[in-house]
Formats: structure tokens, sequence, C-alpha cells
């Protein structure tokens, strides 16, 4: 499949509609305190190569949920929409929200905050909290994932 890859997606309501450019079909999960808080549970999340191309403007809303990064959500039915830091483009988009079955659940960040009641089985790419704002810190090495930075 070449890359990068374009996928649309929306909001349960379908009053906010969503195009993303990805780079990879990779599935980042962050089991910090702030994304579980966010849904309900550990945020499953792809990242845009660049800015996803946002309609339905008037139905956007956007919460400062720390000073470095803001998530976005349908003012309608509630639905997440993005994680964004605020300093650069970066992106993470609920994956449930994108067209397509054929991601691959690649890494797993801030596992020291995951709770016992849950886990996946099958083996992949784990980092703490502090080793993942660090990887993200120094992009230079790999792009990072890095929803869960605490306020």
């Amino acid at each position: 499949m070449p890359l990068p890859l374009e996928r649309h997606g929306q909001c349960l309501c379908g009053a906010v509609q969503l195009d993303c450019r990805l780079d990879t079909l990779a599935v980042s999960a962050c089991h910090c305190r702030t994304c579980r808080r966010w849904g309900g549970g550990p945020l499953l999340a792809v990242e845009c190569a660049q800015p996803p191309v946002i309609g339905g403007g008037d139905a956007l809303t956007v919460h400062a949920s720390s000073a470095w990064a803001e998530r976005g959500f349908c003012r309608h039915c509630g639905t997440h929409l993005f994680y964004r830091l605020k300093a650069e483009p970066h992106y993470a988009i609920p994956v449930g929200l994108l067209e397509g079955a054929d991601w691959l659940l690649d890494s797993e960040i801030f596992i020291e905050e995951q709770p016992a009641w849950y886990c996946f089985t099958h083996s992949r790419r784990q980092l703490t909290g502090t080793e993942a704002l660090a990887e993200h810190d120094n992009r230079d090495s790999r792009p990072g994932f890095a929803p869960g930075r605490q306020p």
C-alpha cells in the first residue's frame, strides 16, 4: 500500500469531517490518566503526517487540556476528534474515527500509568511517560506520539 495514506473520518453525528494524511498504519495506545479520563480507556490513535483538514468548523470545540496541548471534540455529539500539540503540527487522531481496518497496534506509552484492569495481549514497543516525552523532544531520532503530557 503506497504511503502517505489518505483517510477520511467523521464524528458520531457527522457534523465534523476529517481528512488525514498518514505516513503509517501504526496505532499508538496512550495509558496516561488524562487520556483515560478523556475517553474512559486508553487513547488509541494515529499520527497525522500533516494537520488534518477539518470540515464543520461551527461544530468543532477545542479544549486546552494543558499549557502545551489541546483536544478537539464535536460540540453536538461529544466525539473526540484530536489531540494537538500547540507548538508544532502534531495531531493524534482517534483511530476509530477513520475509515479502514488495516491498522497495526504498534506501541504503548505511559505504561507506568496503565491500570491493572486491562492489558493488550500481543507484544509491542512500550515506553514510560518519561521515555515517550524524551523521544518526542528528540524528534530527529524518531517521531513520537505524546498525547498524555500531564498539566
